[in-house]
C-alpha cells in the first residue's frame, strides 16, 4: 500500500538504499536521476522516480551538498554603508533581480554589508571558511580588495561593473558610455549650450564611463569641454547639492544639468529651485537610473534607464555558470566573461 510507503523497513525516514531496491537498480543510479544526471535512460528515471513516490523519500540535501562541497548559499556583498543600500533605489532594483532568479534554483541569499574595514575582516574570515558557493560583489570601488580576495580564495565571483577596462573577474554592467551620450545628446537637441555634469564617484569605473560619455557627446556635437562645467559628486542627494552650488557659483550661466544618478539629481534639482531657477525653463535637468525618484519629481525626470533587475539576472546566471565550472578561469580558456546591457533614455518635463 502507498501509504505505507511513507516510511522505510527501520520505521525511520526512507533511505537512498531503499528507493534503489524498490526500483530495482543501484544506488549510484538513484543518486543520478535525484541529480538530474543525462546519463540514465527514460525507464530507469521513471522507475526511481516511482520509487522516490511510493515510499516518500526526501532528499537530504545538506548531506548532498556538503559530499559535493557545496553549501548551496550564495552571498550578496555590498561594500557600502547600510544607510546607503536602503536610501538609493540601485539596490533595492538589483536585489530584486537577484532574488528573482535565484528563486528558480534551491540556493539560498545570504547578504552581507563589509563598508568598514570591521566588517571586511570578518567577511574574509566567513569566505575564507569556503561557507557560501559564490559571491556576488555590487557597488566596487578601484581600490576595493575585495574582488582580489576573492581570486586568491578561489571563490566563484560576479561583480555588477568591472573596476576597470582590465577586468579579470567576471561582470555585468549596463552602457554607462552609451547613456551618458544620449543623455547629452538630448539635452543639444533641445538647444542647450552650457551643460554641466555631476558625475559619480570617480573611483567607480561606471561612473568615470559617464564622464567619458559626457565629452564625447559634446566633441562630437563640435563644442568644447569646458572643464568648468564637470563637478565630482558621490551619487548621494548630499552630493548632488553640494555639486550644484558650486557650479552656480562657477558658472551661473549654465542651462543644462546631466546628473549621475537620479538620487544626485534630486540634491540638484532643490539648489536649483532655491536660487529661483526653473526647470526645464532655465536649466534642464537629466539623472541616471530611471528610479522611482524620476517619476515622482515635480517635474518628473528624464533620466537614463539602466536594467538593473535584468542586471541582478544576468550576475546569477554568470555565477552559476562559474559555480558549475570551478577551474581557474585560465584554464577554461577564458580571460573573463563581461556583460554589459543596453540603456534607455527616457524623456520627461524636466528637459
Amino acid at each position: 500500500m502507498a501509504g505505507h510507503g511513507a516510511r522505510g523497513r527501520s520505521g525511520g525516514r526512507p533511505t537512498l538504499e531503499e528507493v534503489a531496491a524498490r526500483a530495482g537498480v543501484g544506488r549510484g543510479t538513484v543518486s543520478r536521476v535525484i541529480n538530474g544526471s543525462p546519463r540514465v535512460s527514460d525507464a530507469t528515471r521513471a522507475a526511481v522516480e516511482a520509487a522516490v513516490a511510493e515510499l516518500g523519500y526526501v532528499p537530504n540535501t545538506a548531506a548532498r551538498a556538503l559530499a559535493a562541497n557545496r553549501t548551496d548559499a550564495i552571498a550578496l556583498v555590498v561594500p557600502e554603508p547600510e544607510t546607503r543600500f536602503f536610501a538609493e533605489p540601485y539596490f533595492s532594483d538589483m536585489l530584486k533581480g537577484v532574488g528573482a532568479e535565484l528563486s528558480e534554483t534551491e540556493m539560498q541569499l545570504l547578504l552581507i554589508f563589509a563598508g568598514s574595514d570591521r566588517e571586511r575582516r570578518r567577511l574574509a574570515q566567513y569566505l575564507a571558511a569556503h561557507r557560501v558557493d559564490g559571491v556576488l560583489l555590487v557597488s566596487v570601488h578601484a581600490d576595493d580588495p575585495l574582488p582580489d580576495m576573492l581570486s586568491q580564495l578561489e571563490i566563484p565571483a560576479v561583480i555588477s561593473g568591472p573596476r576597470s577596462a582590465a577586468e579579470t573577474l567576471a561582470s555585468v554592467d549596463s552602457d554607462n558610455f552609451g547613456g551618458a551620450r544620449s543623455a547629452v545628446e538630448h539635452l543639444l537637441s533641445r538647444g542647450r549650450r552650457s551643460i554641466a555634469h555631476i558625475t559619480g564617484r570617480l573611483d567607480v569605473y561606471g561612473a568615470q564611463r559617464r564622464v567619458d560619455g559626457y565629452r564625447a557627446a559634446l566633441r562630437h556635437a563640435g563644442h568644447e569641454v569646458d572643464e568648468q562645467l564637470i563637478e565630482a559628486g558621490d551619487f548621494t542627494e548630499e552630493g548632488g547639492r553640494r555639486a550644484m552650488a558650486e557650479l552656480l557659483r562657477r558658472r551661473p550661466d549654465l542651462d543644462a544639468v546631466f546628473a549621475g544618478s537620479d538620487v544626485t539629481a534630486a540634491g540638484a534639482r532643490q539648489v536649483l529651485r532655491e536660487a529661483g531657477r526653473r526647470i526645464p525653463d532655465d536649466v534642464a535637468l537629466v539623472g541616471y537610473d530611471d528610479s522611482a525618484i524620476a517619476r515622482h519629481m515635480e517635474p518628473p525626470l528624464t533620466s537614463v534607464r539602466q536594467p538593473i533587475e535584468e542586471m541582478g539576472r544576468a550576475m546569477i546566471d554568470l555565477l552559476l555558470n562559474e559555480i558549475a565550472d570551478r577551474r581557474p578561469a585560465a584554464s577554461r580558456g577564458l580571460d573573463r566573461h563581461q556583460v554589459v546591457l543596453a540603456t534607455e533614455l527616457v524623456e520627461r518635463a524636466s528637459s
